[in-house]
């Protein structure tokens, strides 16, 4: 049996998560939610959530003394990061006046130009919510049964952007092009909600749970 540890580092929306992973979930998978250390380093699986800021992440890490330990985890294991999931992958964020991320990818976290307007003149809203179209850059097992142009669910104020374009799996479009997901080796991270985008977000958590890279 293989085990999924859903990182716990103090705000996240960990129940949506782990209640997708455990409806796409067989009898060969277990699904955890932990902010300790060893259980951890035992899983088989990282899926690391995120939601509010990026500095309120990066501290939670800290102070739980798991930063060390996602760092390690994502070396060696398959590891899933979604919504500050990817942002925190990245070297830096223009997020709470600059944070540092892991820089386990080379890149930035920008927010989105306020007042920008589309083709009639309406402002864009400022966080980025809804359904928006994600357009695959490159294949990879996790986009099985999943068409480029599938609608997925993004809230988010501020976007990826890697310094090297092999490292998008799949680009979309709110008032700039933005880097939906970053994907190398044995990391896949999007920036939209697999456990809010209903059945392509399923079938994404279970093409994950199948990984075997």
């Amino acid at each position: 049996m293989q085990t999924i540890a859903v990182i716990d580092y103090g705000a996240s929306n960990l129940r949506s998560v782990s209640k997708a992973l455990e409806f796409v979930a067989d009898s060969h998978s277990r699904i955890v939610v932990s902010a300790q250390a060893e259980q951890i380093f035992a899983a088989d699986k990282i899926v690391f959530p995120g939601q509010g800021a990026m500095g309120q992440c990066m501290q939670g890490l800290a102070d739980k003394g798991l930063e060390e330990v996602l760092r390690e985890s994502i070396k060696h294991k398959p590891f899933l990061g979604i919504c500050l999931g990817l942002q925190s992958l990245m070297q830096q964020s223009e997020e709470n006046n600059g944070t540092r991320g892991l820089g386990i990818f080379p890149g930035s976290v920008l927010k989105f130009p306020a007042g920008s307007k589309d083709e009639q003149g309406r402002v864009f809203k400022i966080p980025h919510m809804g359904w928006n179209r994600v357009v695959q850059k490159k294949p990879h097992a996790l986009w099985q049964g999943i068409n480029s142009g599938e609608r997925f669910y993004f809230v988010h104020s501020y976007y990826v952007q890697t310094a090297q374009q092999e490292d998008t799996a799949a680009c979309s479009t709110y008032i700039v092009d933005f880097t939906a997901v970053v994907a190398g080796d044995n990391v896949f991270a999007t920036q939209f909600h697999p456990e809010k985008s209903q059945q392509a977000g399923l079938r994404l958590l279970s093409n994950f749970l199948q990984w075997r890279p």
